[in-house]
Formats: C-alpha cells, structure tokens, sequence
C-alpha cells in the first residue's frame, strides 16, 4: 500500500498533477504583474540582489557596533538590531527586574547614548537598518532617529525597517506592555509620523516569523499576519491618512521553515492574498501599495543542539526557499543558535550560505523558478484558500483585537504546536540527528560558543549611573510631564518621544511615563 503524504499544514499531497489540478484555463502569473504571485519586480534579483541582513547584538551597544563593523565588512548589505530582552520589555538595564538579563540575548539601548554608541562610525543616512522592536518600538526610534539628526542625516533619506507590530505580541511572542488599544494608537502615530517625515523608512514590520516560531502551521502564519496587517490598515484609515499614502511603505516579516515547497507557495500565496485585499477591500490605486515586500528569516525553531553542524543544512535549504520564494532580504540562522548567540565564525559561515546561493548557484537569473509548477501553483491556491477562510473567521469576530481578547490565535496556534510536538515525539515527523539517525554522544563534536561576560551588565548599569548624573534631570522631568499629558490626549506621540530622547529620558521612564496613562497588559489564559 502506497504511503500518504501531506504539507507540513496537513495539506494532502498527491503523487502527481497536471493543468487540470490548478484551474480551469490557468496561466502562470508574469512577475511583476497583479496579482505578483510570482514576484513583486519584473526582473527580481536580475536587477538588484536581497538584501543580506543578519541579525545581531549582544553585551554592550560597542561590542555590538564591532561586529556591525565587521559584518559590513564581510560583504554584509544591511543591518538588523537584536536587542535584549530587558530593552524589548521596556527595561532599563538596572532595573531590577532586568538582572541577569542585560545583554544576553541582544544589544541593551536604555538611552539616546546607547543609541550613539551602537552606530558610531556608521552613517546612518547611507546605511539600511532594521530594528526588531515592538512594544517599546516607539521610543526606541525615537532615540535611532535623533541620533541621526546628531549625525546630521536628513529623515527624509533614512531607509530601514521598524518591526513595531504588537499585535502578534499577543498573539505569540508575548513581549508587551500596554493594551492592545492604547498600543495600536501609538503604531498609527509611528505610521503616521513616518508617512510625513521618513518616506524611504518602512515603519512596520507585519510579522509572522514569531506566530510560526510559536508553533503555527504556514496556513495560521499566513492568515494572522496578513489579518494583523489588514488591522493596522483599518487604524491608518481612521486617523485619516491616505491608503495610498502609507501603504507602500507597509512591509512583512516571514519564517522560512523546514516544508520546501510549502513555504515557496506560502510567499506567493501572501503576495497574491495581500494585492487582492489592498485593491479590492480598501480601494488601492497605486501598484506599490499592492506589492506585498518581505523579509524571511530562517526557522529559529527547527535549529537543535544535538549535532548542530546539521543546522547549516537546515538554514541553506531554508534560504534557498526564500530566495526561491521571492523575499527582499533575508537573515540566515547561525549553526550554534541553539547554545548561544551566534559566534563570529558561525555568523559568517551564516552569511556566506547567502552570498553562496547569490553567486554560484544561478537562483538569482529567474524570478520565479518554481512558477508553472503544477504541485506549486495549486499548493499556492490551496494554501491561500484555507488561509483566507481563518482570516474570514477573526473578521467574523469583528477584527483582530477582539479575536486576542477572546483568545482565538493564541489557542489555534498552541493546539498546531502540541499537535506538531506530538508527531515528533512519535517519530512520524523526522528530526535528524533528534530522533532518527542519532550519533552517540561520543562522536559529537562540542562547539565553541560566544560567552557574554557578566562585565557587559556591570558596564551597562555603571553607564546609565553616570548619565544620569550628567543629564538635566529637571529637563527629563519635565519632558516626561508632557509625554504623559500628549498620551492622554490625541496627539501624535513621535515629536514628543523625540524631545524626551533628547534629553537622555532612559527607556524604561518613557514606558513608565506611558504606562502611568494606558496601563500595563496583564493576559487572561487563553489555553
């Protein structure tokens, strides 16, 4: 009896297709032409390559900023800031509730000089920069863009991306602060300030990687990040801008899993699903608000510790997906992430399995290689169906919040990972060198891993004692009565988060400024 197979979203797959398995008189898709299924550019890498955006940071803003420097050295084209985790809660590194915490899992910014100091020798009016960011995404790009004021860079000229989406915050990765309203008010300023002021700078990043890190299938990735950016949309729209005034500047966040064909299919099904929602629900005009722009990173969670030389594989083949896929840049997971921080040795063999695939294995010359594959193109559509059917559901229960409140995603997502924990734990889902081809401990080679020096806490804290003795602390006070005053009103925050960066307010009294008026967020289980 022959074996049945399925996507790794259950998606059946038959042995073999043809023209009548996709559609009726079905023709493949040009790239570049509505609904860009088949890429967003006529040309796609042909005219410009992805750009080349590993993601890093770690013990102090200098530490980090060298191996920024060295990166770009590398042949890197793009920066990406990981922060840690204190700065990702809104933290500043001496709180206490951050001890232990600062600099481990990312680069700590408590203040503008942080900030300074993490791109010092880097122009920022010249260099991409992305910032995974959420809750506190506001004040942090806020202290990023006076710092490239002090540089003398025009705004108008900054080019990079804010991550800023808190509502897969709730939904996944759980690094909130406030409630989801009073959060998504200060999103919309952050659009709306962009819109007039940083025109080259994305300031959203819809992200569904942390949905599928959480353990989402590709069809729950695609639906609630495409449903979140459906929402901020609505928001924009009610303050009054223009869709296609901010819209082109809207850009997304994808994972790049383990599901070859799956995860192709998945990056046309977004393009296709996000031009048909810009067009058809909300009225877009001009083509580039249609184009759905992404970054893809590697799969974070398919990473593992045993035989971890594995990973390298496992990131390449996920790359080559993204590529094949179509995504503007790409990030690509070092093969120690399951012990550490990437060190410098894996974060360069990370880069080069990009500038590989760039320049030697021909990926490059087409824009859609996998286009017109009968099995892609009806995976393609069947992965859209079934996503535009869950994002019919959170619209039935009157949009995305609502759908957080009642805890629709967070349980459809953690039932998806059970569900996929199970079949690895049985052996039906192979994980190699897990649970099928195991190597003895014997034959296991350790790593060299990068250690983060408890110094790195030390220096941070003795840092931020000095500044603020140094500061106008009278000008902080006073800065943060009319950030507290702006937030009870309607007053877009940005301005005001800048003045207050300009005088060395540190992150965490900005968000205990905000959180004085909005609260914090404390969840209800949803599971």
């Amino acid at each position: 009896m022959a074996r049945t197979f399925e996507t790794a979203s259950g998606i059946p797959v038959e042995p073999f297709y043809t023209a009548q398995d996709v559609a009726p008189g079905f023709e493949v898709p040009r790239p570049g032409e509505f609904p860009y299924t088949a890429g967003i550019h006529e040309t796609m890498y042909r005219g410009r390559l992805w750009t080349m955006r590993q993601f890093a940071g770690f013990a102090t803003p200098e530490e980090t900023n060298r191996r920024y420097r060295y990166l770009l050295e590398q042949g890197q084209t793009g920066l990406s800031v990981a922060f840690d985790l204190p700065t990702l809660m809104g933290y500043d590194s001496d709180d206490p509730a951050a001890f232990g915490e600062t600099g481990k899992c990312g680069v700590p910014v408590s203040s503008l000089e942080d900030m300074e100091t993490l791109f010092d020798g880097i122009a920022l009016d010249t260099a991409s920069v992305s910032m995974t960011i959420n809750s506190p995404a506001a004040p942090i790009w806020a202290m990023y863009l006076v710092a490239a004021e002090k540089q003398g860079a025009d705004l108008r000229k900054l080019s990079g991306t804010l991550q800023n989406d808190v509502l897969k915050e709730y939904i996944a990765q759980k690094e909130y602060i406030f409630p989801p309203r009073p959060s998504m008010r200060i999103v919309t300023d952050t659009i709306e300030f962009g819109t007039a002021h940083t025109p080259r700078f994305n300031p959203i990043s819809i992200s569904g990687y942390h949905i599928r890190e959480a353990g989402s299938t590709a069809v729950q990735e695609l639906a609630f990040t495409l449903r979140d950016g459906v929402e901020y949309v609505e928001w924009a729209l009610a303050r009054g801008l223009r869709i296609d005034d901010f819209a082109p500047r809207l850009s997304f966040f994808f994972n790049a899993h383990n599901d070859f064909f799956e995860e192709i299919s998945k990056f046309r099904a977004a393009r296709t699903l996000w031009a048909h929602l810009m067009r058809d629900r909300f009225g877009a005009k001009d083509e580039r608000s249609l184009k759905l722009r992404f970054h893809a990173q590697t799969a974070g969670s398919t990473l593992t510790w045993q035989e971890p030389h594995n990973n390298v594989v496992r990131t390449a083949l996920q790359a080559l997906a993204a590529v094949a896929g179509g995504a503007q840049s790409i990030h690509t997971n070092s093969l120690d992430e399951a012990y550490a921080l990437p060190s410098e040795h894996a974060a360069t063999l990370a880069l080069r399995t990009q500038q590989v695939l760039a320049h030697e294995t021909g990926i490059a010359a087409y824009p859609d290689p996998f286009g017109g594959s009968y099995f892609v193109e009806k995976l393609t559509a069947e992965l859209g169906d079934r996503a535009r059917q869950l994002m019919g559901r959170v619209d039935a229960m009157g949009g995305m919040i609502p759908a957080i409140e009642q805890g629709f995603p967070q349980a459809e997502i953690a039932a998806a990972s059970y569900a996929q924990q199970k079949k690895v734990e049985s052996g039906e889902t192979v994980v190699v060198g897990v649970n099928r081809f195991v190597q003895s401990s014997d034959g296991a080679k350790p790593l060299e891993t990068l250690r983060i020096d408890r110094a790195a806490e030390e220096i941070q804290c003795a840092k931020l004692r000095r500044l603020r003795s140094a500061r106008s602390n009278e000008s902080v006070r006073r800065e943060l009565t009319r950030l507290r005053r702006a937030a009870e009103s309607d007053t877009n925050l940005m301005p005001v988060l800048m003045d207050a960066a300009k005088q060395y307010a540190t992150l965490g009294e900005i968000c205990s400024a905000l959180a004085d008026v909005f609260g914090r967020w404390v969840e209800k289980p949803a599971v």
